[in-house]
């Protein structure tokens, strides 16, 4: 059970008291986990550490950690929207440092990754060097008394942390490439580098709680895919674009004009090895070609609904079939 924190800290300003919440983060123990592109809210008001401020003893400062990717490299730590309230003797601007350490929150066992920086303007302060890999590390944000200040500023922000040493989606985890099917084909996605997995939408899947679930849509499809990495919550996505190879008319008038004469496939042009048949309404086949070198015409077929059943063929093997309906008008 979370410890409970109720401890206040109150500001004197000129004859007012203002009064704030300590930020339970003011404790290294209590750090707030920072996730790769996903910046959080923060505020170091009412802070009162159980250890010096780096960048400036005595400051209020608040506490972030991140673990970085399977990779490993630099990373940014970034301040912006920073909020000081304009008050007499306050500061207005804030600072940050990356530190290692060994998990303990011993103060003796944090090693600074990064210069120090401070503004009252957004800025980010980027390690030294790459950082190790799936490795915990801390930030350590406080006020300074900037200005001739008094009273180290006090203020929100908003903190990201960012870098080829925190990059996960397509670098560590990544749905995989989009994939363009024909209608009524399947395909099977591959997401790797997640701890677990849960696609959406659910329609046309096999399963929604795999790494390769098989995809069958009716339509275009974006799918998107979510893991838990290191407590953060990352999501990728995928397209499978379905391509209707033949979209054939529904229609078509025998009757000698010379226009719209036979039922014509354009796309079958394509698939010398398509093979098509037509139907009448109790199931009899009326044509059937391999190939559509001759247009059905509907030579004394009568005024009527015919059903179609098209299969395109080539190298790559037998399609799922296309069908739908035909009628002739005279």
């Amino acid at each position: 059970m979370p410890k409970l924190r109720l401890l206040l800290s109150c500001l004197p300003v000129a004859i007012a008291l203002t009064c704030q919440a300590q930020p339970v983060n003011d404790d290294c123990a209590e750090a707030v986990d920072l996730c790769a592109g996903q910046p959080a809210a923060g505020d170091n008001t009412g802070a009162i550490n159980s250890m010096p401020a780096y960048c400036q003893p005595g400051a209020q400062a608040v506490w972030y950690t991140f673990t970085t990717n399977a990779v490993g490299g630099p990373v940014s730590v970034a301040l912006e929207n920073i909020n000081c309230p304009d008050l007499a003797g306050m500061g207005n601007a804030l600072s940050a440092v990356i530190f290692s350490g060994d998990g303990s929150c011993d103060p003796n066992s944090f090693q600074v990754a990064s210069p120090c920086q401070s503004d009252s303007v957004p800025f980010s302060v980027t390690s030294t060097q790459a950082l190790a890999a799936n490795t915990q590390y801390w930030v350590m944000v406080g006020g300074m008394r900037n200005n001739g200040a008094t009273i180290a500023a006090q203020c929100g922000f908003n903190i990201s942390v960012s870098g080829p040493g925190m990059d996960v989606v397509n670098v560590v985890f990544d749905a995989g490439p989009n994939v363009v099917i024909a209608a009524g084909a399947s395909t099977q996605l591959h997401a790797t580098g997640g701890t677990s997995y849960v696609w959406s939408p659910t329609s046309g899947l096999s399963g929604n709680t795999v790494p390769d679930p098989v995809a069958q849509p009716n339509e275009t499809t974006m799918y998107t895919v979510s893991t838990v990495i290191n407590g953060c919550t990352y999501v990728d996505t995928v397209i499978v674009e379905v391509k209707h190879l033949v979209a054939p008319v529904n229609t078509f008038t025998p009757n000698g004009d010379g226009i719209n004469d036979t039922w014509d496939v354009p796309e079958l042009a394509n698939y010398p090895q398509a093979e098509v048949s037509i139907h009448d309404r109790w199931g009899q086949r009326v044509f059937h070609s391999i190939g559509y070198k001759q247009p059905f015409d509907g030579e004394g077929l009568p005024a009527a609904t015919y059903y179609w059943y098209i299969q395109v063929n080539d190298v790559g093997g037998k399609s799922d079939p296309y069908t739908g309906y035909v009628t002739i008008v005279r």
